[in-house]
């Protein structure tokens, strides 16, 4: 089966850490490719922990959108029984329906476009048509069916298969966990993310005023320097650690040394909160904003944190603190968050359900154009 995305690994991203977990799951079952644009003006084929990845050509990146003139004759190209595109991604649409390709299509809804409005309004006709015509279409929560204008039209053509995460790779490391308690000192919260808008870490500067703990922020982005000034003008810049943009690998003993994991999210662009499953699976408890997504859904309000309105400094304050303040609640809630991790959302748990699904598409689709090819040959 062959994946089409937008990037993949080195390149960050929580799509791109799903597609690279999904296909390093799914090659022990199947042949397994992935397409997706390179970062450079040329093709670069590898592979990467057994996964065939064909990097292509990238003549520029478009309001986030990869923009490679030879994704149509790629996928034109592509042998497999099954492609899976992995949308929202315009370009790759375009590019499907220019090779001409039949055959089984599965694609995965990771989110709405939802800042380029007039982007949003252009394309909901086009996106519609593939969710509906697609053999399958997943969303990776039933919070995001319902609030989508994409997928809430098509709910019979739409399976949610959450995403999951190695749990392997957030076994407890001690020692590194320890070092960073004595670098950073007690009461720490940790956040993770791009730094971006919809990530809503300038209410959690805001709530960090409030606060009697440390904040360490791993990530990067365009809006790193207005969040260094709001951390300054707070008076909080000795309590608030920038520590950048920090290879997925090595995150655990972060997880591990804080007290608590907030993800502050202010629009609906976050679909899902990955970096939740990861703070779960190594037992904090989250704090996390009552959007119409999955955010929610991960972590459950009352059962492995506490849920408070987007764009609400004071509510993240109350939250963290009486997290901060009660080590009995603390346990109680991450030991819930191992459990729901543990039984909801590892990889293996993902693939066997994308596994599925597509072994239920493929013979139905066969045995329905073999017996067209058949009545078109008997009418000649």
């Amino acid at each position: 089966m062959t994946h089409i995305g937008k990037f993949y690994p080195p390149h960050m991203g929580g799509i791109e850490t799903h597609l690279q977990t999904l296909s390093n799951e799914l090659r022990r079952s199947l042949m397994v490719n992935v397409i997706v644009a390179n970062k450079a003006r040329e093709r670069r084929q590898e592979i990467v922990d057994g996964v065939a990845v064909t990097r292509l050509a990238n003549l520029a990146t478009v309001r986030s959108m990869p923009l490679c003139p030879h994704l149509a004759t790629a996928i034109r190209s592509v042998r497999s029984d099954i492609v899976h595109l992995h949308l929202p991604n315009p370009a790759a649409l375009i590019a499907y329906l220019m090779s001409g390709r039949r055959g089984p299509l599965v694609l995965t809804w990771h989110s709405d476009i939802l800042r380029q409005k007039l982007l949003s309004r252009v394309l909901m006709p086009l996106h519609r048509w593939f969710v509906r015509n697609a053999t399958q279409c997943i969303a990776t929560s039933p919070d995001y069916i319902g609030s989508s204008p994409v997928l809430s039209v098509s709910r019979p053509h739409c399976r949610v298969i959450p995403y999951g995460i190695p749990l392997e790779r957030f076994a407890a490391p001690h020692n590194e966990a320890a070092e960073l308690r004595r670098r950073f000192g007690p009461r720490i919260v940790l956040a993770v993310g791009r730094l971006i808008y919809y990530k809503g870490f300038e209410y959690l500067m805001r709530a960090m005023a409030h606060i009697n703990g440390k904040l360490v922020l791993i990530g990067d982005g365009p809006l790193r320097r207005s969040l260094e000034r709001d951390a300054c003008e707070a008076g909080i810049s000795e309590r608030v650690f920038f520590a950048g943009e920090i290879d997925n690998s090595k995150l655990a003993p972060y997880y591990h040394a804080a007290e608590v994991f907030v993800l502050p999210s202010v629009a609906r662009t976050e679909a899902f909160g990955i970096v939740q499953l990861e703070a779960m699976a190594c037992g904090k408890p989250v704090v996390n904003t009552r959007l119409a997504t999955g955010v929610p859904f991960v972590s459950v309000d009352g059962l492995t944190g506490i849920t408070v309105p987007p764009c609400d400094p004071a509510s993240l304050a109350q939250a963290i603190t009486r997290l901060l303040n009660d080590a009995e609640l603390r346990a109680c809630y991450g030991a819930a968050a191992i459990r729901r991790v543990r039984s909801e959302f590892t990889a293996e748990r993902m693939a066997a359900r994308t596994l599925a699904l597509y072994r239920e598409i493929v013979p139905p689709w066969e045995r329905a154009h073999t017996s067209a090819l058949a009545n078109a040959a008997s009418c000649s």
